[in-house]
């Protein structure tokens, strides 16, 4: 931000603000969506709109990973609303000729609060369902964009697909039996002292430092969390909620997001259809889908066992088939290969030398930038062969006195198996 765009602080957090500057009422009313106030306060800046205090205002302030409320003052759209000490800022879109007194109607974007308060709802409902799952649990973190929301949990339990479809499920379960959504102001001693209170650690050590008080937002039955955000009265009011994923974003943490609301109805069919897609091409219903699926797998893996034996069987014959040379007593077997990669030559080379068909295996694999593997029954050093061969044809590689390999050689192959040769 550059200096023409940034408030005179000291004038526009004036001790004035601090004290008659109003929190905002979202919390506590959720469902007022016009309001009318009066402007206590504006900042007009250079090149953005203007930033507007009121005696009181129904929009969220961006605050507990919740983001700041849409909508108009004076019909000019408000492009964000933080708090500074009990100042609640409305910055705007552009300058709307307001000044002190002047009396302005407030109109709070409808679809982005309701949809802000079926998310933040959903994720106490998230939570209610991991206490009764996981092991050790402790919050970790939450936050709400425009198409999922997620809940960091702190906890010792691996939450694996099985814990994280009961974990939907339990929530979903939550919203379908209609449990009333409290919220109120309590002692903070009080709220400390209380066992099923959900804490986030920042609340405990930020917000209740100085507080008498602190806001509980209470669950029939399911969960009790210290909360400051907006939340619906009832749990149907949430609608479905779908799992969407799940990541580690730190020790000890496991991220969940999900969906609510209409991004959860889509998401939900886009999972049926795909569903229902795998179900007709295995030819089976979806009951079944999962047992058809390990039985494709199995037969996946079976098919990947005899294609990696036809494969050894295919390499061993032609390392066996390669040219014979006889040298100082020892059989020397010598060509090239290809269709393999050097890991798989390497472990079949070292198989069958010293089994009476050949006591140094060297293969050359074919390509632009060939590779050497050498495999011997102890006569010959075989990384010193390599290390001849890379001195020679550039590349690199290593290994010891009964196997090494070489790539990235500057040659092509018949030229290093014609080296090998003469060795």
């Amino acid at each position: 931000m550059t200096t023409a765009d940034t408030p005179d602080m000291e004038r526009f957090y004036s001790p004035r603000h601090r004290l008659t500057g109003m929190q905002t009422r979202a919390p506590a009313d959720p469902e007022v969506r016009e309001f009318e106030a009066t402007v206590e306060d504006v900042e007009r800046r250079s090149t953005n709109g203007d930033a507007v205090v009121l005696d009181e205002t129904y929009f969220y302030a961006e605050s507990g990973g919740q983001p700041a409320d849409r909508g108009t003052i004076a019909g000019v759209p408000v492009t964000d609303v933080q708090t500074d000490g009990s100042a609640v800022v409305h910055h705007l879109a552009e300058d709307a000729d307001l000044s002190p007194g002047d009396t302005v109607v407030g109109v709070i974007d409808d679809d982005f609060r309701t949809y802000c308060m079926r998310a933040h709802t959903a994720s106490h409902l998230l939570y209610g369902a991991g206490r009764r799952l996981l092991d050790d649990l402790g919050y970790g973190g939450f936050g709400i964009d425009a198409e999922k929301v997620r809940v960091d949990f702190a906890t010792a339990t691996d939450i694996d697909d099985a814990v994280l479809v009961e974990l939907e499920r339990l929530t979903n379960r939550a919203v379908w039996d209609s449990r009333t959504v409290s919220w109120g102001e309590v002692p903070v001693d009080e709220a400390r002292a209380r066992d099923d209170v959900a804490f986030n650690t920042k609340t405990e050590e930020g917000v209740m430092d100085d507080a008498d008080t602190v806001r509980l937002v209470d669950i029939e039955g399911w969960d009790v969390a210290a909360c400051g955000g907006t939340h619906v009265s009832n749990t149907r009011e949430i609608g479905p909620v779908e799992v969407l994923d799940r990541s580690n974003p730190g020790e000890g943490l496991t991220r969940v997001e999900f969906a609510v609301g209409p991004p959860a109805i889509d998401r939900r069919a886009s999972v049926r259809r795909a569903t229902l897609g795998a179900a007709r091409h295995l030819g089976t219903s979806v009951d079944a889908l999962d047992e058809a699926v390990a039985d494709l797998q199995a037969e996946r893996d079976d098919l990947e066992a005899d294609l990696r034996a036809y494969k050894s069987e295919v390499l061993g014959a032609r390392l066996t088939s390669l040219p014979a040379t006889e040298r100082d007593g020892a059989v020397w077997k010598v060509g090239t290969v290809t269709g393999f990669g050097p890991n798989e030559v390497g472990e079949a080379a070292q198989d069958r030398v010293g089994d009476g068909d050949a006591d140094v295996i060297a293969a050359v694999g074919e390509g632009p930038a060939p590779y050497v593997v050498v495999a011997t029954g102890g006569q010959v050093d075989a990384g010193d062969l390599v290390a001849d061969l890379t001195d020679e044809f550039g590349g690199g590689g290593g290994g010891g006195p009964t196997f090494a390999q070489g790539g990235g050689l500057d040659a092509d192959p018949e030229t290093v198996v014609a080296a090998l040769r003469d060795a």
